[in-house]
C-alpha cells in the first residue's frame, strides 16, 4: 500500500472588478482530501515460456525459514513430506542461479534446507527447460540475491527442534560477504536425525490353488548425524564452489512381527556416507560460458537379519561413484534474435559390490561405466506484437556396459501477451529417464523370510514426453492444462510370486504411463490481513503393462488434489502471523496398485521480534490429526496385497532464527533424480 498526500494551493491574483474587491495581499488556499493509491505486486510473470514467481512475497508471513520448505508454496508444486513434485510434470529438477549441476536430488534438498529463505530473490518454473541449463524436462530455477560491498557481512544462525516419534535437533550458520569484485558464501548445518516409520502389510498370497493369509507389522527406527558445508567464492564472473555432505553414525533398525515370526533387521554404516562436489563456472560478457564439476560419493553399510535369536543374513554393501562433468555454451545476439549452441559431457564410474557371508550365496563385485554426451542448437526471440519464445534441439548419446542409444530431445517454450493482464504460455519437451546405479547391479536385500527387494540389470531407461498450456490472469491467477506420456515407464512394485512363497519388490518397465490434467491456482488477499491460496488439480491417469512378471494389467483412474493455504495477520504491521493449511488427495495409482484418499491439516505461528525484527520464532504442526498415511491396495489376476503406513507425516517443529546485519542483500539494478545410494 502506498499513500500519496497531495496538497493543491491556488494563488488568487487580484483582478479589479466592479462586482468584488479583494486585497492584493490575500491568498486563498484549498487542500484536497487524502488520496490513497493501492497497488499489488505481481505474483507471477511470464517470459519465454517460464513462470517467474515472487516467492519471497508469498511466504513472507509463512512459518518457513529455509528455501526447501518455501518451495511448497509455489503454484503447482506439491511438497510430499520433503519431496518436491510439480503438477503437470512427471518429475522436476532443481537448479540454483541457472547453474548446471550433477548434484543428486537428496543432497540438493539438504543444501536447500540449510539455505535461509531470506536469500531468495525469485523462482522460475520452466516446464520445458532450455538446453543451456543442461538438464531435461521441468526445472525449478532458484534465483538468489546478490550481495554488494556496501551490505557488509551478513548472516543467519538457526537452531531447530522437530518432534515426530523421536526428536531431531539441528543448528546452522549461513553467511555472505562481498568486497570489491569478490563475493563469499559459507553455509554449515549439523543435524541429529532420528526417524520412525510403521508399515502394516496384509498379503493374501495365492500359491498352488490355495490362499495363504500373511500378516506383518513392521516398525523402522533410524538415526544418524548429518554434517553439511557449502563454500563458494566468486570473482567477477568466475565462481568456485564446494559442497560436502557427510552422514555418520548410521543405524537403521526394523522390527517386524507377523505370520512367519519375529524379525530384527539392522542396517549399519560401516563408515560414514560421504558426498563431495567441487564446481568451477565462468560466464564471459560476450555470451560464452563454461563449467566443470567433479563428484565423489561413497557408501559402505552392512545388513544383519535375525529371526528370533537366529542370524539369517549378514551382507556388506559398498558403492563408490566418481562423476566428471564439463559443459560449454555460446550465444550470439542479432537484434531481437539470439542463436545459441553448446556441448555437454559426463562420465561416471560406479564401483559397487555386495558380499554375502550368510547365507552362502552369490553377490556381485563389478564396475559400471557411463558416458553421456550431447550437443544442441537453440534460438530465442521476442516480438512487439506480444510473442516471446525459446526453442532448442539436442542430440544426446548415452553408453554404459550394457546398452547405448541416441536421443533427439526437442524443447519449446513460448509466451504471448498484449497486456500483463492476460498471459498465455505453451511448453513441450521430451527426455530420457535413467534408473539408479544400484538397481542396475541386480543386488538383493532381505526384509524377512517372505519379503525381498531385487535389483534389475535388465531395467531400461524410458522416454518421457510432456506438454503444457497455461493461462495467467492478472499476474496472479493461473490455469494449466497438461499431458504427460512415458513410454516404457518404470516403477518399483510388489509382486506375490506364483512359483514360491515370496513377496518381491522390484523396479520393472511397463508399456506406458500417461496422465492428462487441469490445474488451477487461485490466490486471495484481503487488506493485507488474510491471505489465502487455493490449488485444484484434476487428472486422469493410465498405466499399462503386458509383462508384469507373468501377469498383465491396464489400470485407469481419475485423480483429484485440493489444497488451500491461509495466512492471517491481526493487523498489517503485526509481528505475529498465523497459518492454517489443508490438503486432500484422491486417485493416485502406481502400476496395478491404487492409493486411498489422503487429507491433512497443518498449522503454524511466526513471530518476529528484536531490533529491526532480527529474531524469528517459528512453530509449526504438520498433519495435526495424523490422517495423511497412505494405504496401497493391489487386487488383480490373483494378486491380493494391502499396505498401510502409520505416523508418516505428523510432526511438531520449533525453529529459532537470528539474523545479523539484516541478512537481506540489496538486489542488483543439484540435476536429476538421485541415482546414488544402495537403498532399494
Amino acid at each position: 500500500m502506498q499513500r500519496i498526500y497531495l496538497s493543491l494551493v491556488f494563488m488568487s491574483v487580484f483582478l479589479s472588478t466592479t462586482a468584488q474587491e479583494e486585497s492584493p495581499d490575500s491568498i486563498v488556499s484549498m487542500q484536497l482530501n487524502e488520496v490513497v493509491v493501492s497497488g499489488e505486486k505481481p505474483q507471477i510473470k511470464g517470459k519465454d515460456g517460464a513462470m517467474v514467481v515472487d516467492l519471497p512475497a508469498i511466504v513472507k508471513d509463512k512459518p518457513v525459514t529455509n528455501i526447501l520448505e518455501s518451495l511448497g508454496y509455489l503454484p503447482g508444486v506439491v511438497d510430499n513430506n520433503g519431496t518436491i513434485g510439480l503438477n503437470g510434470a512427471s518429475e522436476v529438477s532443481i537448479i540454483i542461479n541457472g547453474e548446471p549441476s550433477s548434484m543428486p536430488l537428496q543432497n540438493l534438498y539438504q543444501l536447500l534446507y540449510s539455505t535461509p529463505v531470506d536469500r531468495l530473490k525469485n523462482v522460475e518454473i520452466m516446464y520445458s527447460a532450455p538446453a543451456k541449463y543442461h538438464t531435461n524436462g521441468a526445472v525449478i530455477n532458484i534465483v538468489l540475491k546478490t550481495p554488494r560491498p556496501l551490505d557488509g557481512l551478513m548472516g543467519q544462525a538457526t537452531a531447530g527442534y522437530s518432534q515426530t516419534h523421536y526428536a531431531t535437533y539441528s543448528g546452522g550458520l549461513n553467511t555472505t560477504y562481498a568486497i570489491k569484485d569478490w563475493t563469499f558464501d559459507v553455509n554449515w548445518t549439523l543435524t541429529r536425525n532420528q526417524t520412525y516409520n510403521r508399515q502394516e502389510t496384509l498379503s493374501n498370497h495365492l500359491l498352488d490353488g490355495s490362499r495363504h493369509w500373511i500378516e506383518d507389522d513392521m516398525r523402522q527406527v533410524g538415526k544418524n548425524w548429518s554434517n553439511l558445508i557449502y563454500v563458494a567464492a566468486s570473482f567477477k564472473k568466475l565462481k568456485l564452489s564446494y559442497n560436502g555432505q557427510i552422514t555418520s553414525d548410521i543405524r537403521n533398525r526394523s522390527i517386524s512381527i507377523g505370520t512367519f515370526g519375529n524379525y530384527s533387521n539392522l542396517y549399519k554404516g560401516i563408515s560414514p556416507t560421504s558426498y563431495h562436489n567441487i564446481a568451477l563456472r565462468y560466464v564471459a560478457p560476450s555470451g560464452f560460458s563454461a563449467g566443470a564439476d567433479y563428484t565423489h560419493y561413497h557408501e559402505n553399510r552392512n545388513q544383519d537379519l535375525y529371526k528370533g535369536d537366529e542370524e539369517m543374513v549378514y551382507s556388506e554393501n559398498r558403492q563408490n561413484i566418481n562423476r566428471y562433468h564439463v559443459y560449454a555454451d555460446r550465444e550470439h545476439t542479432f537484434g531481437s534474435w539470439a542463436i545459441g549452441y553448446g556441448a555437454d559431457y559426463q562420465h561416471s564410474d560406479d564401483k559397487s559390490s555386495q558380499a554375502y557371508i550368510l547365507p552362502q550365496q552369490q553377490g556381485f563385485d563389478n564396475e559400471l561405466r557411463e558416458d553421456a554426451a550431447s550437443v544442441y542448437v537453440s534460438t530465442r526471440s521476442s516480438f512487439q506484437w506480444g510473442l516471446s519464445f525459446n526453442a532448442s534441439v539436442k542430440a544426446e548419446y548415452f553408453h554404459n556396459n550394457n546398452r547405448h542409444n541416441w536421443n533427439i530431445i526437442p524443447q519449446l517454450g513460448a509466451t504471448f501477451y498484449k497486456t500483463p493482464g492476460s498471459i498465455f504460455q505453451f511448453n513441450f519437451t521430451s527426455h530420457r529417464v535413467y534408473p539408479s546405479f544400484w538397481e542396475l547391479h541386480g543386488g538383493t536385500a532381505y526384509v524377512n523370510d517372505y519379503t525381498m527387494i531385487l535389483g534389475n540389470p535388465d531395467l531400461q531407461p524410458y522416454m518421457n514426453y510432456t506438454g503444457q498450456f497455461s493461462y495467467i490472469f492478472r499476474q496472479k491467477y493461473a490455469a494449466t492444462f497438461y499431458i504427460i506420456y512415458a513410454d516404457g515407464y518404470s516403477a518399483q512394485l510388489p509382486y506375490q510370486s506364483t512359483s514360491d512363497m515370496h513377496l518381491i519388490f522390484q523396479t520393472l518397465n511397463m508399456d506406458f504411463s500417461k496422465t492428462a490434467g487441469l490445474q488451477l491456482h487461485i490466490p486471495l488477499d484481503i487488506k493485507n490481513i488474510w491471505n489465502a491460496t487455493a490449488t485444484l488439480n484434476m487428472s486422469y491417469s493410465q498405466q499399462k503393462s503386458g509383462h508384469f512378471h507373468d501377469l498383465s494389467f491396464n489400470h485407469k483412474r481419475m485423480g483429484l488434489y485440493v489444497g488451500i493455504n491461509n495466512t492471517i495477520r491481526f493487523t498489517p504491521s503485526c509481528p505475529v502471523s498465523l497459518s492454517v493449511d489443508g490438503s486432500y488427495i484422491y486417485g493416485q495409482i502406481q502400476g496395478a496398485g491404487r492409493f486411498g484418499a489422503l487429507w491433512k491439516i497443518d498449522a503454524g505461528i511466526k513471530w518476529q521480534f528484536g531490533s529491526k525484527r532480527c529474531c524469528e520464532l517459528d512453530v509449526k504442526a504438520n498433519d495435526i490429526f495424523n490422517t495423511c498415511n497412505p494405504i496401497l491396495k493391489i487386487k488383480f489376476s490373483g494378486q491380493d496385497y494391502r499396505m498401510k503406513a502409520h505416523d508418516m507425516n505428523r510432526n511438531f517443529k520449533l525453529t529459532f532464527v537470528y539474523r545479523f546485519n539484516g541478512f537481506k542483500p540489496k538486489e542488483d539494478s543439484n540435476i536429476d533424480t538421485s541415482r546414488f545410494g544402495t537403498g532399494n
